[in-house]
């Protein structure tokens, strides 16, 4: 294979690796400071519980891809969404992070339950939890970078509210914001890159694009802005370094680009420790 056809091979996953790294490294720095730090892993693996679900059922045709497949993945991460904004309360007697990770230990024994029913269970497991980025066409590319573009414009809209329930809950009570509302908000468009995220790359991959780039820019920068570009730098450079290495070894892309992460963040913590 010569570098061109290489390249070419390589654009389209690429490219959808940088439109992960731009969405999630932003709703990571909400996640971290809200400290639940597993609700995008609980998210994804209720998106993919529906998508399982989903591949059962005769409307799917058995294609993982088909539109039934992403709408009913999307409403069980509606669901998930709207627990999820409904538990958060300063009185609340159950920590929210309890009820996420009990969420995602159910979401991921259904997933288990129902995969057993059907063909093709290791394959499907697979690509649940790593997906295969390598796959993506560019029709995906497109569709998911309008998406993203939406929901980030809406987030830029609405930024100060979203920063200040995730920042400074008690401030935004004060100014009478809703807090339930706008946390459904939240994590209702946290659900649509969920739902589309875990199609592409699966449940870890899109864990590690959420919180990896963010808790490596907590090393080195206090300030919102200085945390975004930290992260969006380094998603795009363990993008690349991920893509290439995992077609150079012969391995599976999302596991290759989940170790590339979690090697970079270590390589980050050492800078930090001796600078």
């Amino acid at each position: 294979m010569d570098t061109l056809t290489v390249l070419q091979f390589l654009a389209a996953p690429f490219v959808a690796s940088l439109i992960l790294t731009g969405i999630h490294a932003y709703l990571g720095v909400h996640v971290v400071e809200r400290g639940v730090i597993f609700v995008d892993l609980s998210l994804a693996q209720i998106a993919a519980l529906g998508g399982t679900i989903a591949l059962l059922t005769p409307v799917s045709g058995g294609d993982p891809h088909s539109e039934s497949v992403y709408w009913i993945s999307l409403a069980f991460t509606l669901v998930g969404a709207a627990i999820f904004a409904t538990v958060r309360s300063r009185r609340a007697r159950i920590p929210q992070e309890a009820i996420i990770g009990i969420s995602y230990a159910v979401a991921s024994a259904a997933s288990i339950l129902a995969m057993s029913k059907a063909t093709s269970e290791a394959e499907h497991l697979r690509d649940m939890l790593v997906g295969n980025i390598l796959a993506v066409s560019w029709s995906e590319v497109i569709r998911t970078a309008v998406l993203y573009s939406i929901i980030g414009a809406f987030h830029y809209i609405f930024r100060r509210k979203f920063l200040l329930i995730s920042i400074d809950p008690d401030r935004a009570r004060a100014e009478g914001i809703s807090i339930r509302s706008w946390d459904f908000l939240f994590y209702a468009s946290f659900g649509f890159v969920v739902t589309s995220s875990v199609a592409i790359a699966g449940v870890l991959l899109v864990f590690c694009y959420l919180i990896v780039p963010s808790v490596a820019a907590m090393l080195f920068a206090d300030r919102i802005g200085p945390r975004l570009a930290i992260g969006w730098t380094m998603g795009t450079i363990v993008s690349a370094l991920g893509v290439y290495f995992s077609l150079v070894l012969d391995l599976p892309t999302g596991a290759t680009i989940v170790c590339t992460f979690g090697l970079v963040l270590v390589a980050m913590g050492i800078i930090r420790a001796i600078a």
